[in-house]
C-alpha cells in the first residue's frame, strides 16, 4: 500500500509511504477490506488525509517483470463502528481465509495486540501491466471492467474478453 505523508509532518511532508500491506477480496465489486490499526504509518496517513485515499499493488505470488500486476487507486472508509457493517461476519470470516494469523488483531476483541477497526478500499483507477515489453497492455482499465472481473459471476463469454485483455498492445 502507498500512502502520503499529511502536509503536517515536520519531515516528510507529501512524500510517499509504501510498505506491503494486508487486503482481503471479501466484495463483490472488487472493492478490498484491510484491517485498519491506527497505530500504523498507513493509517495515520490515511486518517490526516482529506481524501483518505491510497494506492494498492497486487501481483502474483513470485512478482516479476514479465508477469501481469495492477495498481488499485482509490478511497478508504473506516468503520469505527462495527454494527454498521451488516455482512460483518462474512467479512470476518473472508479476511481470516486469506490472513489467518490476524486474529490477533480483529476490531472488538479485549485482547488483541493494538485498537484495529474494519476499513473498505474502494478503487476508482485501476493501472494494469500484462507483462514486460510491447506485447501486453500497459495502461488505464475501466472501473466498471474491473468490477465485473469476477469470475464466478461471468458467463464464458464475458471471462474470454477479461483473460484476453492482457493480449492488446501498449499504446504509447
Amino acid at each position: 500500500m502507498a500512502t502520503v505523508f499529511p502536509s503536517n509532518d515536520a519531515d516528510l511532508a507529501g512524500q510517499p509511504f509504501s510498505m506491503q500491506e494486508y487486503y482481503a477480496s471479501c466484495y463483490q465489486n472488487g472493492s478490498l477490506t484491510l484491517l485498519f490499526l491506527p497505530i500504523s504509518r498507513h493509517s495515520k496517513n490515511v486518517l490526516h488525509s482529506s481524501r483518505q485515499s491510497a494506492s494498492i499493488s497486487v501481483t502474483s505470488e513470485v512478482p516479476a517483470a514479465s508477469r501481469p500486476r495492477v495498481s488499485l487507486i482509490g478511497n478508504i472508509t473506516v468503520f469505527t463502528n462495527t454494527s454498521a457493517i451488516s455482512d460483518l461476519h462474512l467479512i470476518k470470516q473472508c479476511y481470516l481465509e486469506k490472513h489467518p494469523d490476524a486474529k490477533w488483531w480483529l476490531p472488538d476483541d479485549d485482547d488483541a495486540a493494538h485498537i484495529s477497526y474494519w476499513a473498505r478500499f474502494d478503487p476508482q483507477r485501476i493501472y494494469f501491466v500484462g507483462g514486460f515489453g510491447g506485447a501486453h497492455y500497459i495502461g488505464f482499465v475501466p472501473l466498471d471492467l474491473y468490477q465485473k472481473a469476477h469470475t464466478d459471476r461471468m458467463d464464458e463469454e464475458e471471462k474470454s474478453g477479461i483473460m484476453e485483455w492482457n493480449q492488446f498492445p501498449v499504446s504509447l
